[in-house]
């Protein structure tokens, strides 16, 4: 991790795509002076699953996964973040340890805001509090549907369901290309799988004509296809 540096909040592209956006001038401006950034390479940890939160995380840069440690030291993904996405709040408003931990999948700028002055904006600005119960109430939603889709729903489907959720996320090169790249054994733990059948399905899916692949390089070719797969609406 480098140095941490301050930045401009007003001018900030991930603070206006985020729900800090509805903050006024006054605010932003001590939203800049009580927050500082700090760069993360590829691989390094952010906050470590037990450990207790002292701030709010706010990614500015890049790309994070959120992932759970079992017992024999297997891996599964619970979450991704992108650009003005929020990192571990929900252990900082439920006043508990972290019950994950956060990695950069690629070089990242993430913004720290401290715990008392996040709560300080959560007081005074009830649009950003409002704005954190719809944030909580449609994680919590989202976390039910990845039970039901664990439950009911083949490879196949949570494979295509995947890669749209990745193009809906991070978004496509003009090609196609997803702009997020997985090792396999990642991308098993995404949709909760074997590594081996994960990659029997994404040789079905080429020989479909659905993807083409290029080493960790996943392209879309047919989104239709993989939307009927899928059996989802985006």
């Amino acid at each position: 991790m480098k140095t941490p540096k301050k930045i401009d909040c007003q001018t900030c592209e991930a603070r206006l795509s985020s729900l800090f956006s509805c903050l006024d001038e006054a605010a932003v401006n001590r939203l800049s002076a009580g927050s500082i950034c700090n760069i993360y390479r590829k691989g390094q940890i952010i906050f470590h699953e037990g450990n207790r939160p002292l701030g709010l995380y706010i990614l500015r840069l890049g790309k994070v996964k959120i992932f759970k440690t079992g017992l024999d030291g297997s891996v599964q993904i619970v979450r991704l973040a992108g650009v003005g996405n929020f990192i571990g709040y929900r252990a900082l408003l439920g006043e508990q340890v972290y019950s994950a931990s956060a990695e950069a999948i690629e070089d990242c700028t993430v913004c720290f805001l401290e715990k008392s002055a996040f709560y300080d904006y959560l007081r005074e600005e009830k649009m950003l509090s409002m704005g954190f119960l719809h944030l909580l109430s449609r994680e919590l939603r989202e976390a039910e549907n990845t039970v039901l889709d664990l439950a009911q729903k083949s490879v196949r489907e949570r494979l295509a369901e995947g890669l749209l959720f990745l193009k809906e996320k991070y978004g496509v090169e003009d090609d196609g290309t997803l702009r997020a790249s997985f090792l396999r054994e990642e991308m098993a733990n995404l949709i909760g799988t074997a590594k081996e059948t994960l990659i029997r399905a994404l040789a079905e899916f080429k020989v479909e004509g659905l993807i083409e692949t290029s080493g960790r390089a996943i392209r879309l070719l047919d989104q239709d296809g993989l939307m009927q797969v899928a059996q989802v609406e985006y």
